[in-house]
């Protein structure tokens, strides 16, 4: 039976039960006992007359009892006749105002008589923990009604370990259930099927662990299945059958392989006791296909195989159930861009491949595409000599040049040093764009790493070598443009590309903290050419030595002492450094002074 508490956990109220139990009897329990004729007794009477609304009983009292005809379904063998004795509950008899019955007769009830009794014989032979049997015979709120002699209630939580979609499946169904709970004041008793199922799996499974061994075949049925695997039902214990262990071929889902309630012999795996977790496997009941698979499939093997997947990184490719191969991206194509593999190969497709590496111990294969074809790179040398003219179009730009595809999937680096003989690049784009055609020379070509470059400067003679020598001379007045304005001089272009450094030091007699106080950017200035450095390819220019006379700048130069033949003063020379390299190579021009202790 079971208490308030436990009929509100179960989600049934009251009403609901009353509705679906029926009224047994008045809470008054006089009925258990007696000899006179009461409310609330049990009591033998004599049928003596029926008509339609009514069964007149006589029960030894003064006056006799009526029951409602329909106490008697008609569908029911036992149909009321007179003479018959018959066991029926007094409801009403006379008070001391009168009759309750508006017609002078006691209220008796056969029904009712016979729940009780049913319930009185149930208590005899029912107690808590008991397992009982009996017809699940409706659906109510909650749960369902069984009839184990009178009606007990089974929660719905309580049908199976896993909750059925539609409990109603268990109508007109025999089952054997464990009493929970039986409330004598209520006459209320809820049982568990589930409760009973678990207690006798427990005991089966007890007994199972203490037989199960590593290794061990074992048949089981297929209880339930997940996209990760299918729990075998061993006999008083699930074992998880992975997906990964169903075959040594591929699988998408363990659907493919079992169906619920298949009868499988599978093979253990490995036993948790402390948590009770067995692990089968269906696939170890065979050979493993990777036995000798070196053998089999040797490294540098051509061999046919079908695409069975297709992944942003690579295809894995089947040569046999139960042996696949990855082949990587990088490994398609000697000369395409691939982006996706998919560009190249589909699933179900037939290709044709080389055994790269095999791992036995991780069960993997490396495949690769290209290795069925030759490779393009090594004829580059051949094609494309150093010295050779070449003609390609702009495929990509770097910071640090310029990517020309010569053909698909051969490229050739155009570095920003080798773009112009004069012109300083910071970035590809202020020469070269994206998509346009270049004629260029191969420099150098590293077969090896795969590697082409190529000059866009070399294809006109070194200026630097000849014509700038010639057209800039130490000395020479020109006029350029402010360029570019740094903390330690000025650059000034002379004409497209070729730009001189006219040092802090060579601004002005006056001496000059911040360039930008003499000089902006856009600004047209003369110079003099103060020397043409060829191997560093630079220009020493001098502002300040524009107005000087010859006899002034040739005493400056002697003397050192910034004097000159007019004996008009200058500041001291300081060392001329128009067009200065590298720190570590030095001042591009020195002074007179600076020269003459370098001689000393």
């Amino acid at each position: 039976m079971v208490n308030r508490n436990l009929i509100r956990e179960f989600d049934v109220s009251e009403e609901d039960w009353t509705e679906a139990l029926g009224e047994l009897a008045p809470d008054d329990a006089s009925w258990l006992g007696g000899q006179d004729v009461d409310v609330n007794q049990i009591v033998e009477g004599k049928i003596i007359r029926i008509d339609d609304e009514f069964v007149l009983v006589d029960v030894g009292y003064k006056s006799e009892g009526m029951i409602p005809r329909n106490e008697w379904e008609p569908e029911d063998p036992d149909q009321p006749e007179v003479g018959q004795v018959i066991r029926v509950l007094v409801e009403d008899v006379e008070d001391s105002t009168g009759w309750l019955d508006d017609r002078g007769m006691i209220v008796l009830s056969k029904r009712k008589a016979e729940k009780i009794e049913k319930w009185m014989k149930v208590m005899e032979t029912v107690h808590e923990g008991d397992v009982v049997s009996g017809l699940v015979t409706r659906k109510i709120k909650g749960g369902l009604l069984v009839d184990i002699g009178v009606n007990v209630f089974l929660p719905a939580s309580q049908v199976d370990i896993r909750r059925p979609h539609d409990i109603g499946e268990y109508i007109g169904k025999t089952i054997e259930c464990m009493v929970l709970k039986i409330d004598e004041a209520r006459r209320n008793i809820v049982v568990s099927r589930r409760s009973l199922i678990e207690s006798q799996r427990a005991e089966k499974k007890a007994e199972l662990l203490k037989k199960l061994e590593v290794g061990q075949s074992r048949k089981g049925i297929v209880k339930n299945i997940a996209d990760f695997g299918a729990f075998v039902d061993l006999g008083g214990i699930d074992g998880l059958l992975h997906i990964t262990d169903m075959s040594w071929g591929r699988i998408n889902h363990p659907s493919e392989m079992v169906k619920i309630d298949d009868e499988l012999e599978v093979m253990v795996l490995h036993i948790d006791y402390e948590k009770e977790k067995i692990a089968l496997g269906l696939k170890q009941r065979q050979a493993s296909p990777w036995e000798n698979v070196a053998a089999k499939y040797p490294v540098g093997s051509a061999i046919k195989g079908t695409v069975v997947n297709v992944m942003s990184y690579g295809a894995f490719v089947k040569l046999e159930d139960g042996i696949e191969g990855l082949v990587h991206i990088s490994e398609m194509s000697w000369t395409k861009r691939i982006s996706h593999p998919s560009e190249l190969v589909n699933i179900d497709d037939v290709i044709d491949v080389v055994v790269l590496r095999i791992d036995e111990q991780k069960q993997e294969i490396s495949l690769g595409m290209k290795q069925t074809q030759s490779n393009p790179w090594e004829k580059v040398s051949d094609k494309y000599p150093t010295g050779s003219m070449v003609k390609g179009k702009v495929r990509n730009l770097t910071n640090y040049g310029a990517f020309i595809e010569i053909e698909e999937g051969i490229d050739g680096l155009l570095h920003v040093s080798d773009m112009s003989w004069t012109r300083k690049i910071s970035h590809p784009s202020e020469l070269v764009e994206k998509g346009q055609e270049l004629e260029c020379k191969v420099l150098s070509v590293d077969q090896e790493r795969r590697r082409i470059a190529l000059g866009l400067k070399q294809l006109d003679e070194d200026p630097w070598s000849t014509d700038i020598p010639n057209r800039y001379q130490q000395g020479q007045l020109v006029k350029g443009k402010v360029t570019k304005i740094t903390n330690f001089g000025v650059f000034v272009g002379l004409e497209d590309g070729l730009e001189g450094l006219l040092h802090i030091s060579e601004l002005s007699d006056q001496k000059v903290e911040n360039p930008q106080d003499v000089v902006n950017v856009g600004d047209d200035i003369e110079v003099k050419v103060l020397r043409v450095d060829t191997e560093e390819r630079k220009i020493g220019l001098s502002r300040k030595r524009v107005e000087w006379a010859e006899e002034d700048e040739a005493a400056a130069e002697a003397n050192g002492n910034g004097m000159s033949t007019a004996g008009a003063t200058r500041e001291p020379a300081m060392e001329l450094k128009g067009g200065v390299g590298s720190a570590d190579s030095g001042p591009l021009f020195k002074s007179a002074s600076s020269s003459e202790s370098d001689e000393s």
